[in-house]
């Protein structure tokens, strides 16, 4: 027998344990769950361009250059903006905070399996502080937010966003400093959102919460299409959906490499293309890349060590050379005074 409409939506109030619950007098928002779902999406969409190139079928830098790095910041910016809104729907006005240690225990520990699996497959671009580390240390600091006037906290989340701009040095080098986003050399990574200026995004979540909630306008998400019931469904399980997506992704364009095997690549067009992702990853700008790329090529090439450097050699020997070419290339590369 069919289930009532009001049976499914009373089924949905049932929050997800990886999901922070509202107060008992406040409802669920689905209109919330549908747009953590639809964060979702975009941010598997994205993933299939990286997996993509990771096995060849896209240039090497096409996933973290133009429209798509700028879309990956956009989907980045939506799930923290999400959490600080959440978290004032579960915590405010009264911090609950069984609840809330749980639910920072998970997303913890997931990011500790991202980081342990990433360092295993991946050693040379692991993710050592990505979204869900973010979040959770955003999150824990969001509390401290929670009671603040929004308007300070909109203000903070505006100084957040402006920071890197001023305090970026090389003092912050050091590996104890990278989750701040203020350090001038960073290994690469695959999914690096460091606390600045990402707390931003969260800290704008909290303060349009505030606004809502303190002028009891909250009423006006709930009148916001919800979507279908997977996509709420989806966002209800978010966490679950994040850690499953991507092996999902890799092994079917793996089995895929079989059919229909990617395109032999240049190695020229293959070193450029990664060695200015990496220098853009750094926070540099295009012009300084595209100089310290070519540069490097040159050297390697003249000194026969592009294609060892390419296949991942081991080049102990060479090492200190190929750190010396790049050195010199990165004073090439300085503008003119």
């Amino acid at each position: 027998m069919a289930r009532s409409a009001v049976e499914e939506l009373k089924e949905e109030q049932v929050a997800d344990p990886t999901e922070p619950r509202t107060v008992a007098t406040r409802p669920r928002l689905l209109a919330l769950d549908a747009a953590r779902g639809l964060a979702l999406i975009a941010m598997a969409t994205y993933h299939f361009s990286w997996d993509l190139e990771f096995f060849g079928y896209l240039a090497p830098g096409t996933s973290t250059q133009g429209f798509l790095r700028l879309y990956a910041r956009m989907i980045a910016s939506s799930f923290l903006f999400l959490a600080g809104f959440s978290l004032v729907l579960a915590h405010y006005p009264k911090l609950r905070l069984d609840p809330f240690l749980r639910r920072l225990g998970v997303i913890v520990a997931a990011a500790a399996t991202i980081s342990i699996t990433t360092y295993w497959f991946t050693p040379d671009s692991w993710i050592f502080f990505g979204i869900l580390h973010a979040i959770a240390l955003s999150s824990l600091i969001g509390l401290l937010f929670l009671r603040v006037p929004p308007i300070l906290t909109l203000l903070s989340a505006v100084v957040a966003f402006s920071l890197p701009e001023f305090l970026r040095s090389s003092a912050f080098d050091s590996a104890w400093f990278w989750f701040l986003g203020i350090s001038e050399t960073l290994p690469r990574s695959n999914d690096y959102v460091p606390l600045l200026p990402w707390i931003g995004a969260l800290l704008t979540g909290i303060a349009t919460a505030r606004f809502l909630v303190d002028r009891n306008r909250l009423g006006w998400i709930d009148r916001l299409p919800a979507g279908p019931r997977w996509l709420r469904w989806g966002g209800r399980h978010s966490l679950t959906v994040y850690l499953l997506h991507q092996p999902v992704l890799i092994a079917g364009v793996y089995l895929a490499s079989f059919v229909i095997p990617p395109p032999a690549l240049d190695p020229v067009a293959s070193y450029i293309g990664s060695c200015e992702a990496s220098c853009a990853q750094q926070g540099n700008d295009a012009g300084l890349c595209e100089r310290f790329c070519s540069c490097t090529l040159e050297r390697l090439q003249a000194e026969n060590l592009l294609d060892p450097v390419q296949s991942g050699a081991n080049l102990d020997e060479q090492n200190t050379r190929i750190q010396t070419l790049a050195e010199e290339c990165t004073i090439r590369s300085q503008p003119a005074p």
